[in-house]
């Protein structure tokens, strides 16, 4: 299958896109537009065509890191199964998909479910799932031909599975947890008991192992709970039919993994496991300004991410000396890890600007401190920003300008949140 023509994608215009009042950030009167008339006009953001605030996506930097993070799994013998989670935006799924990636990797039912009708493949469900009639649903769809992994970590969550499963069995990966940690088994001696249960129930299939090791702290950790995984690995080897699958893998230490788990896909008679070795990193494809800039791993590695993401607002007071006050606020930027950071003013990057910081950001409104004595902000001026964690960006926003490097308008990203 392939996704729909008619939702666009980063190699055409967005036509599945429909512009009108209701559209945020837009300002269009009249009837409806099409998004391939809206590109095909070739709107400046700064041409009226807007309103303030508005988050938009460079093109350039969004491409950068697609292919960068294409050729770092290319290069290490591993597969690729993006974190859709972090856009859920079918024209970006299709680059990363066109980029050479093997599938998509899901947290949700729901989310598996779109990624199915707009036309993924293969989906990597990367949590456990317990929902029995969302379980029905891709059960369904596994019989019609999606290729489908999902997790367990435990005897009831097998249960679960082999009791909802359609005339094809589902295919599991056995989740390695650790102690404190999200969810997946919490010992090898566990996660061997709950792959025995696959194996014995009817319904399921043993597909391998997986885990998620960003929620262990500095690279000691990490590389534990890879060892074990590997381990892990090693032990259900031998009783998984066909291709053993292994996955882990944010956007925080994809090259331990690669250092760790690449091996597995070398060939048996080369001391490997012959495995599909599968990274989920999700949050590479925008990158950012904040959280991902100072854990990326290519500030160990050769290499670089490109922030993808600008949010731009304007200043609607400066009612104190080093007081801006701007019309942007939580319903419009992330704010769960940073607060954004200022990059320009009208369009400049004074002096001062190293000083100036956002301190505080309410539903509709951006604090911004700035050394007291400048004057360059006033009223009026738009104020560009960088973000961190795209993964509480992207869901903020329906419909998302792509923008070349000089700010014109070449496509329009739709998200499915």
């Amino acid at each position: 299958m392939h996704i729909a023509d008619d939702l666009g994608g980063l190699g055409g215009v967005a036509a599945g896109v429909l512009i009108d009042w209701s559209t945020r950030g837009f300002l269009h009167a009249g009837e409806p537009v099409t998004g391939r008339e809206f590109v095909a006009a070739q709107h400046s953001l700064f041409d009226g065509s807007f309103t303030w605030p508005l988050m938009v996506v460079k093109r350039s930097a969004l491409d950068h890191n697609i292919a960068t993070l294409a050729a770092f799994t290319r290069s290490h013998g591993m597969a690729f199964a993006p974190h859709g989670k972090t856009t859920m935006a079918p024209a970006i799924f299709r680059a990363q998909l066109d980029a050479g990636a093997w599938g998509l990797s899901a947290a949700t039912p729901g989310q598996a479910l779109v990624y199915r009708n707009l036309g993924v493949p293969r989906v990597l469900l990367a949590n456990e799932i317990v929902d029995t009639a969302a379980l029905r649903r891709l059960a369904d769809e596994v019989e019609r031909g999606l290729e489908f992994l999902c997790y367990a970590d435990s005897l009831e969550g097998v249960r679960i599975l082999s009791d909802t499963a359609g005339a094809v069995p589902f295919r599991v990966l056995v989740e390695l947890g650790h102690a404190d940690g999200r969810t997946g088994c919490r010992s090898l001696a566990e996660l061997l008991e709950v792959a025995e249960a696959v194996r014995r129930s009817p319904g399921v299939e043993l597909a391998g192992v997986a885990c998620y090791e960003g929620t262990r702290s500095g690279p000691d950790q990490v590389r534990g709970i890879l060892h074990e995984l590997r381990a892990a690995a090693e032990a259900v080897s031998p009783h998984v039919e066909g291709r053993l699958v292994v996955s882990a893998g944010g956007s925080a230490w994809f090259d331990l993994v690669a250092e760790e788990l690449a091996s597995l896909a070398r060939p048996r008679e080369e001391s490997g496991l012959d495995a599909l070795v599968l990274l989920r990193s999700g949050a590479y494809v925008a990158h950012d300004d904040g959280f991902y800039r100072e854990v990326t791993p290519y500030n160990r590695i050769e290499g670089g991410l490109l922030p993808a993401l600008e949010a731009w607002a304007q200043v609607l007071s400066v009612p104190e000396p080093g007081l801006a006050l701007l019309g942007m606020g939580k319903r419009d930027v992330p704010y769960d890890i940073d607060l954004p950071m200022v990059r320009t003013v009208n369009g400049r990057t004074p002096g001062w600007l190293d000083e100036a910081r956002v301190v505080k950001i309410q539903d509709q409104h951006t604090y911004l401190r700035f050394p007291p004595g400048e004057e360059g902000i006033r009223p009026g001026n738009l104020v560009s920003f960088g973000l961190s964690h795209p993964c509480s960006a992207f869901d903020k926003w329906r419909v998302i300008p792509l923008v070349d490097d000089d700010y014109v308008v070449i496509d329009l990203i739709k998200t499915y949140f």
